[in-house]
């Protein structure tokens, strides 16, 4: 079913049908959209429970003004965001670097199989500031255009290309000129 649709149904009161279809549409580009920041099933598929739970409640309040991917996709960004800065804390509460973490999860991850560079590459990116690191996994695995990333995070299409050079030039220098 077509986004137009999808709205169409939302708008005639048939809420838990526009959400089935929501869910139906987006759950696995969502997925892989949350698993390019999170590098963990188990990890995805919580943050993508409360995904759906806050589209779900958010969405009475959809008026249409952005596309339903740019919403949709704003809220799994935001929930990634929060889930990393909980993350960042516990690490360092605990007293371990965020790149031993990271490479716990990815070594205990049974989904994973990725090979040493692969590792090299997921390392690199969870070094990036924030933002860079948006830009680059929307851009570079999503394939994204950077008008879609624009409405995504509210910002310029000149500033998501400077972040995702930055990043790029980043992850090259991290793990060296075969990137």
């Amino acid at each position: 079913m077509k986004d137009e649709e999808i709205i169409a149904l939302h708008r005639e009161g048939e809420r838990e049908k526009a959400f089935n279809e929501i869910v139906r549409n987006y759950s696995e580009r969502l997925y892989w959209h949350v698993r390019g920041f999170v590098c963990s099933h188990e990890d995805t598929d919580d943050i993508l429970q409360d995904i759906f739970i806050k589209i779900w409640n958010a969405l009475p309040r959809f008026r249409g003004e952005a596309r339903l991917f740019t919403w949709l996709y704003r809220i799994a960004t935001n929930e990634v965001l929060n889930f990393l800065r909980k993350r960042r804390l516990k690490s360092v509460l605990s007293f371990t670097s965020e790149e031993k973490v990271l490479i716990g999860q990815m070594e205990a991850d049974p989904y994973f199989n990725g090979d040493e560079a692969q590792k090299k590459l997921m390392l690199a990116i969870g070094k990036l500031p924030e933002k860079q690191r948006l830009v680059f996994v929307m851009r570079y695995f999503e394939e994204m255009e950077y008008l879609e990333i624009s409405e995504i995070l509210k910002t310029s299409v000149g500033s998501l290309k400077a972040s995702y050079h930055h990043a790029y030039v980043k992850i090259k220098n991290e793990i060296g000129k075969d990137f």
